[in-house]
């Protein structure tokens, strides 16, 4: 990164018209896709990549990163768990979380740790994949699902062994994002995610991260998807919309750079 963040803030409203850069990375996508169907790399067999939708999207959004990865030789597949709506359409106490959570336990709760839930679900999905298929992991997440791939590398240090996050939110949950008012109509307590959020952070996530980050995401203030905990991280600071990372050319080269890595 060029230069240091300040504190979060909701995302500026004014950057909203900058969102419909969108339409013309799904157009650019279509050339690498075009190429990379010609000329397919060879296999390379001991790398799984998941990849993990936003808030509000499924697999299919993830789609044509999945068939460029799998066609510049990754084995890439989908994250299984339908539509990504941060848990509150799961039912669920706080009873069910897993051992894993060590929350200051509300007495009104209101489904504050829906994505808490839905990380062990995740959790479970990618130890049976990893059981099945005897392969490292890599987690690829795009804003929400960047922050589920995060939270399931935290504990799965042996399983996962990188993460790659686009425009997703590190500190504050959905505070500093434009879901905020999502949650907010449900009465969830945007605070008390934001302090459990950093209580986490007592555990670090050791394995590499790549964090790519927009200063142009009207979605999530692009101060929030710094990770200012993590000691083996590294920032890219791209200039996209939000709504079009997972099509954009140029993210997709920083994301097959990371798993390169890998291998």
């Amino acid at each position: 990164m060029r230069s240091s963040p300040d504190s979060p803030a909701p995302p500026k409203r004014s950057l909203l018209l900058l969102e419909s850069r969108a339409a013309l990375d799904v157009a650019r996508m279509l050339a690498p896709l075009a190429a990379s169907s010609i000329r397919p790399a060879p296999r390379r067999e001991d790398t799984l990549a998941i990849v993990v939708p936003g808030f509000g999207s499924g697999d299919r959004y993830t789609l044509p990163l999945r068939q460029y990865l799998k066609r510049q030789g990754f084995l890439a597949e989908g994250w299984g768990l339908g539509t990504n709506l941060a848990g509150t359409n799961l039912e669920h106490t706080q009873d069910d979380l897993s051992e894993r959570w060590d929350f200051n336990r509300r007495e009104d709760y209101r489904g504050e740790a829906g994505v808490p839930y839905l990380v062990d679900r995740f959790y479970e999905r990618v130890k049976q994949r990893h059981l099945e298929t005897g392969l490292k992991i890599v987690l690829v997440g795009w804003s929400l699902g960047g922050y589920i791939a995060r939270e399931t590398a935290r504990d799965m240090p042996d399983i996962v062994k990188r993460v790659v996050t686009m425009g997703s939110p590190t500190v504050g949950g959905p505070k500093y994002t434009a879901a905020a008012a999502f949650f907010d109509k449900r009465g969830m307590d945007l605070d008390w995610i934001e302090e459990e959020i950093a209580r986490r952070e007592a555990q670090p996530i050791c394995q590499p991260i790549t964090a790519i980050v927009s200063k142009t995401d009207a979605i999530v203030d692009w101060n929030a998807a710094i990770d200012r905990y993590s000691p083996n991280v590294n920032h890219i600071e791209v200039d996209a919309a939000h709504l079009g990372m997972g099509f954009n050319p140029e993210i997709w080269s920083h994301v097959l750079a990371a798993l390169s890595a890998e291998c």
